[in-house]
């Protein structure tokens, strides 16, 4: 089957985003600098939380290997993109195409579960403060990252490898600026079935549950920030949780109209400005939630940018 499926078709055609020709390197440069913002202020965070020992904490921790992620998660799509845009090259091979889709839902699901211990954190540091660094040792830190990889690397190789087996001998025309897995499945000649099915069971597992989770930590988290006489201790106890809640809104928000509310064959240019939405752009912001809203943040920036001054005396 996957000779039959490679002598069939042996590369893709991206038709890229929905905009005029016109308006090609208007475009190339905004995806350019968001690119380009996306990685630096990522790559920011990641500098910041290994030289400031003040944010060697869980949270930062988890914050730390999100970042990663986020470069990563755009870096699957954005460069081949831009090259598109700038050779007006359509093309990919297929053992690109097929690569890609395995690191697109790699990134994709590390980036869920990743969220979702952030959200576990938060439940134990305003719920049970006084059990925090009990609870939320280094070894469990350790632990719910490993397992994130761990998950998320077999629920994208189990999609790709039955994306493998599948025949492409028709169309070869993919109506995205990437290598999507539902587009695929629309173009080729095979049952899609079994895919589909397991689309809908390991989207439960990497999606819908840790959703639901954040969505009962944050339950909890209201619960008890309603039972706190202050209005200072509110606004402190929301602080924490805004930018998390933020990130949280924007991912899985573009993620549930995506894939929970499909549209119809003809209206596919909504699926692809989604697709941008978190591709580029959430990736993207994060950095300036996790910066303008965190003092902490703050401070270890400024410090850093001190010590440079004070360096060359």
């Amino acid at each position: 089957m996957r000779r039959e499926n490679q002598s069939c078709m042996s590369e893709f055609l991206l038709l890229g985003l929905p905009i005029w020709p016109g308006q090609q390197d208007i475009f190339f440069a905004l995806f350019l600098g968001m690119y380009l913002i996306t990685v630096l202020g990522n790559l920011l965070i990641i500098l910041l939380i290994r030289l400031d020992s003040h944010l060697h904490t869980p949270m930062y921790f988890f914050l730390s290997h999100l970042a990663f992620t986020d470069i990563s998660f755009s870096s699957v799509t954005a460069p081949k993109m831009l090259m598109n845009m700038h050779t007006q090259d359509q093309s990919i091979s297929y053992a690109g195409c097929i690569s890609q889709v395995y690191f697109f839902l790699f990134w994709g699901d590390l980036d869920s579960l990743l969220l979702t211990s952030m959200a576990y954190d938060r439940y134990v540091a305003i719920c049970h403060p006084l059990h925090y660094t009990t609870i939320m040792s280094q070894s469990l830190c350790i632990l719910l990252v490993i397992a994130s990889w761990v998950q998320s690397c077999a629920s994208a190789l189990l999609h790709t490898l039955l994306l493998a087996r599948l025949s492409f001998c028709g169309d070869n025309t993919v109506q995205h600026f990437f290598c999507d897995l539902a587009t695929l499945l629309k173009l080729s000649s095979s049952d899609t079935t079994l895919n589909e099915l397991l689309i809908l069971t390991v989207g439960v597992v990497v999606i819908t549950l840790p959703f639901v989770c954040i969505l009962v930590s944050y339950g909890h988290i209201g619960a008890t920030i309603l039972k706190v006489p202050s209005t200072k201790g509110i606004c402190k106890a929301l602080s924490t949780c805004g930018s998390h809640l933020s990130v949280v809104s924007l991912y899985y928000g573009t993620i549930i109209g995506l894939y929970f509310f499909p549209s119809s064959n003809s209206s596919d240019n909504k699926d692809v400005i989604v697709a941008v939405l978190y591709t580029l752009v959430t990736p993207m912001l994060n950095p300036f939630i996790y910066s303008l809203r965190n003092r902490d943040m703050k401070g270890a920036l400024g410090n850093i940018l001190s010590r440079g001054t004070r360096s060359p005396r």
